[in-house]
């Protein structure tokens, strides 16, 4: 079995994050593949479900060969009433930011207001060598892309921007209903920065707590606070599965084989060092109860306010895999409303 090592960190500061509020738990829905006759229903299902347990929100991932995310977060938001629908995140380079603020105020409309728009610069391995589009200064994309869409979303009116990257003087009739919020994917330095200036906070992947305490929440915050920003909204997407002690070792082999792509980026090495990790495996939260409640305070604890929950199943059949994410699932929105 691995040595499961638990990071004791000092707890949060009144100037890191919000003091005294719980962490939001929230659940990932979408990137199962398969069965696409049937994908639509299972999506708002899956939405309504995370809904009607308490769960805070549900967020869903922009794969390169699956569904288009902003669709999703339509179905999700038509599907249910109360819950936080979120998107993590949409990749800007494809889409121009016109048509981005044109979909996401509709798809807000459709969510009446819970629509959290997360959005990031990807990486060089989808933009550049999947799509064909140059993968260059993602920093000051991100920065030119920004000056359109608070433009958009301060709306309706004429969206004039002239930048380094954009020529835009275009009319839109679209409001938001209610302010949307926006998500940075932000790992570096410069983006982390960005987050605390321009947005409401950070969308993570690949960020265990160390990671976390040491380099994301003190640059992300001082940002906002030298900004005159309120504190900034931290999520982790995070695998999580619940499993007896002496099924550890499988279900960390099992996250590693499904979700070990992500790890050729750049990016996300960086992140992995800082943590002094090696494999998203080490991230993952598995075990039983108390170890997944330990992992989810330590999270907390790092200045995390909002946890994207990747379930990750274990079993040996279909039957046994849907058996074991339904009970991470369940568990996790026990706790939901009680890790401060």
């Amino acid at each position: 079995m691995r040595d499961v090592v638990y990071l004791h960190l000092p707890p949060r500061g009144a100037e890191q994050m919000h003091k005294g509020s719980m962490m939001r738990i929230g659940l990932m829905v979408g990137p199962e593949r398969g069965q696409y006759a049937t994908k639509v229903e299972r999506l708002q299902a899956m939405a309504k479900w995370a809904e009607d347990a308490g769960l805070a929100a549900v967020w869903l991932p922009q794969i390169p060969d699956e569904f288009d995310v902003l669709t999703m977060a339509a179905l999700a938001g038509a599907a249910t009433s109360r819950i936080e629908i979120g998107t993590a995140v949409v990749p800007i380079q494809p889409r121009h930011p016109v048509a981005l603020a044109q979909q996401a105020l509709s798809v807000q409309a459709v969510c009446q207001g819970r629509l959290a728009l997360g959005l990031g610069v990807s990486h060089h391995w989808i933009i550049e060598e999947m799509m064909g589009i140059p993968y260059e200064h993602p920093a000051r994309t991100m920065s030119c892309y920004l000056d359109v869409l608070e433009r958009a979303f301060a709306g309706p009116g004429p969206v004039d921007v002239e930048n380094e990257l954009f020529q835009i003087h275009n009319p839109l009739d679209i409001t938001d209903i209610s302010r949307t919020t926006v998500l940075l994917a932000a790992l570096g330095p410069r983006m982390l920065k960005m987050a605390g200036e321009r947005s409401d906070g950070t969308s993570l992947w690949m960020a265990n707590e160390r990671a976390i305490a040491l380099h994301i929440v003190p640059s992300i915050t001082r940002a906002a606070k030298e900004a005159g920003r309120p504190a900034p909204r931290v999520l982790a997407g995070i695998p999580i599965c619940l499993c007896r002690i002496d099924e550890i070792d499988a279900a960390v082999t099992h996250t590693n084989r499904i979700l070990s792509e992500a790890e050729i980026s750049p990016n996300y090495q960086r992140l992995l060092d800082i943590g002094e990790a090696t494999w998203i495996g080490d991230i993952a939260i598995v075990g039983d109860e108390a170890t997944i409640e330990r992992r989810l305070r330590g999270f907390a604890d790092a200045g995390v306010t909002d946890i994207s929950s990747r379930v990750v199943p274990l079993g040996e059949t279909s039957e046994e895999a849907m058996a074991s994410a339904q009970r991470t699932r369940e568990f996790l929105a026990s706790l939901e409303g009680s890790i401060q």
